[in-house]
């Protein structure tokens, strides 16, 4: 707190300075200032530094998760499968509703063992990182574009007699243009419920959202919650107001139709609460290594041991690809 410190202040990797005794010289030269000179809020602000990192990161992690179910039907079109998703559809659920529930990542609360994890290095694992990417592209993104075209197919009516038609889009009679847009009409419906499912399962890592296996997250960020409610309401606006269907090439549907996609919902929900179960049994687990000659178990977690935390074996085994158990693991130097 002194102009004696400064020195120290600035060598030091974080200087803390106390913002009512210290003088301004000390609070130049320090990293920290202390606003009401109480070592406690220390704590109190790393803990709301990860939780800033952590809803970034989260954020990107839905942004992205739509960007595989998005692009797939232009290459399926190459195979001469029917539209399934217009240009305007796509900045729909992009700007219309993708970016509003981004921003309402900001105001969600933290894990439960937000604290116990080791701190993300800023340089050796950015935000955006090869785990993030594995998440939502190879692992949320898939299941997305799966129920989105498993929805076209099946609940579409008569999507697949178009299909095996073999029709070019430029001989479509009325009929078949009606067909081909209530077939879009699901798989951006699908595709809006999909992300719904991507920003619940996204609003924690490792614990469970609906408590399964562990006590419940929930849901309570109301702010987010009245996001989902919106994308459901433009969603249904878009396929039953008339004036929308002109301008985004939607069509009314059936109430079958437009309850199956549900299922999906649903299923992406359940599968990625399975993965945060096992996530929890890799990387919660004690960890624990053979001794050379011995055939006993060291636990590196024993009292007075400093030695480098190790990789949960269940995490090696799943490689590199693996979105289950390497959240919380330690990174290397």
């Amino acid at each position: 707190d002194g102009v004696n410190d400064a020195p120290a202040l600035k060598q030091g990797d974080v200087g803390v300075a106390m913002g009512i005794r210290g003088t301004e010289v000390a609070k130049d030269a320090a990293d920290i200032v202390l606003q009401d000179d109480n070592f406690a809020s220390i704590v109190d602000g790393i803990e709301q530094g990860r939780l800033s990192s952590e809803n970034l990161q989260k954020s990107i992690m839905y942004t992205l998760c739509s960007k595989i179910p998005q692009v797939a039907p232009t290459f399926g079109e190459l195979f001469g499968l029917p539209q399934a998703l217009t240009v305007a559809q796509v900045l729909l659920i992009d700007i219309g509703t993708d970016i509003w529930t981004a921003i309402a990542y900001a105001l969600q609360t933290a894990e439960s063992k937000l604290m116990e994890r080791r701190p993300r290095h800023p340089r050796h694992e950015k935000l955006v990182n090869s785990k993030v990417l594995v998440y939502s592209y190879g692992y949320i993104g898939q299941l997305q574009m799966i129920a989105c075209w498993a929805m076209f197919f099946y609940a579409s009516p008569g999507i697949m007699g178009l299909f095996l038609s073999g029709k070019n889009p430029n001989d479509y009679t009325e009929a078949d243009e009606t067909t081909d847009k209530q077939g879009m009409s699901i798989y951006y419906w699908t595709l809006v419920l999909g992300q719904i499912a991507a920003a619940i399962s996204t609003t924690t890592k490792s614990q469970s959202v609906f408590g399964c296996g562990g006590a419940a997250y929930g849901l309570p960020n109301s702010t987010l919650n009245y996001m989902f409610l919106g994308e459901v309401a433009l969603g249904l606006l878009a396929i039953y107001c008339g004036p929308m269907q002109k301008w985004f090439d939607t069509a009314s549907l059936p109430l079958s139709s437009l309850l199956l996609p549900v299922a999906s919902f649903a299923a992406i929900c359940l599968i990625e609460e399975i993965r945060k179960g096992i996530a929890r049994l890799c990387c919660d687990s004690e960890e624990a290594e053979v001794v050379p000659g011995r055939g006993k178990r060291r636990h590196t977690h024993a009292a007075g041991h400093h030695d480098a935390p190790q990789v949960p074996v269940a995490a090696l085994r799943l490689g590199p690809f693996s979105c289950f158990c390497l959240w919380d693991s330690p990174q290397r130097s």
